[in-house]
């Protein structure tokens, strides 16, 4: 049976449009964006108390970007636009906040059509400044693979809260997408935050309310993918060989018929993870390597 994802969630439902205060100069905003990928929508997130820094400015909508540089106006002009990653619900929003702003934006590398003005990664830092002496916040850059290849979570360190993206979403598992995704990747990245140190007390993520408890989180969302990867490996062994349509059924049969078409991508991911884990092997995978649709023959 595969272990379920426990919901840890603190403090108010994101609801879009609505600006939260979650915790001391940290302020988020949810995009008008709700759906079976995004949940409530996509959290923006604003840090600092004068000049905020915008983390994920979400998808490119005009709503949006109007509620952000409203939600900004009080703390002074925007310091600069972060990135998590470039899915086209976390970073499209950048470009047209950015022609509002003049602020520059940062991620980690251009893909998908974000050009940020600035390449950064492990480590990076940025001070957020505060009206009075000790209300600075300090948000760090911590490369956390998996789900994208480019995902950056943020650290806010005097909160000890990480700004997670799609790295750990509330109450729900993310899809791992091949071949940018890797599973091996994620796994090492989940535990990361785990091992923290100092510790991360609070998870504020990309979709969804804040969590608490975080090795608990971690542990959960590790054991929930070890599970379904055991599941995929027995249901290959067993037929001998599959593809990812084929295995879908057995493998997913515990999500809704909605859920399936994307959760082909976790699959494949699993499969793939099991060819350099030595227990499977494409056995028709085109020149050049595997696809969504290759056959794989237990090993």
């Amino acid at each position: 049976m595969i272990p379920a994802v426990p919901d840890f969630g603190i403090g108010p439902a994101p609801e879009p449009g609505r600006v939260d205060e979650v915790a001391p100069g940290l302020l988020r905003l949810t995009a008008p964006n709700p759906g079976l990928m995004t949940g409530p929508g996509t959290n923006t997130y604003l840090v600092g108390r004068a000049g905020p820094v915008v983390v994920d400015p979400g998808p490119a909508d005009d709503a949006h970007t109007e509620a952000i540089v409203a939600a900004a106006a009080p703390l002074g002009a925007v310091r600069a636009i972060v990135v998590t990653h470039t899915h086209v619900d976390h970073a499209p929003g950048a470009a047209p906040l950015a022609r509002v702003t003049g602020a520059p934006v940062l991620g980690f590398g251009p893909a998908e059509g974000f050009e940020p003005d600035e390449c950064v990664g492990e480590g990076w830092s940025l001070r957020c400044p505060g009206h009075e002496p000790g209300e600075a916040l300090t948000l760090r850059a911590l490369h956390t693979p998996g789900h994208a290849s480019d995902h950056l979570c943020w650290l806010v360190e005097e909160h000890a809260l990480l700004l997670t993206g799609d790295h750990v979403m509330h109450g729900s598992t993310v899809v791992i997408r091949p071949p940018d995704g890797d599973l091996h990747q994620y796994l090492a990245s989940l535990r990361r935050l785990g091992d923290a140190g100092p510790a991360i007390r609070t998870l504020a993520p990309g979709h969804g309310r804040l969590m608490d408890h975080v090795p608990d989180v971690v542990d959960a969302l590790v054991a929930h993918r070890l599970g379904r990867h055991e599941r995929v490996g027995s249901a290959l062994a067993r037929r001998g060989d599959g593809t990812v349509d084929e295995l879908l059924p057995e493998v997913y049969g515990d999500v809704t018929e909605r859920q399936l078409p994307v959760a082909r991508f976790s699959l494949w991911a699993h499969l793939r993870a099991l060819g350099r884990e030595g227990r499977a092997r494409p056995v028709d995978a085109p020149e050049g390597g595997d696809v969504i649709e290759t056959r794989w023959a237990a090993a």
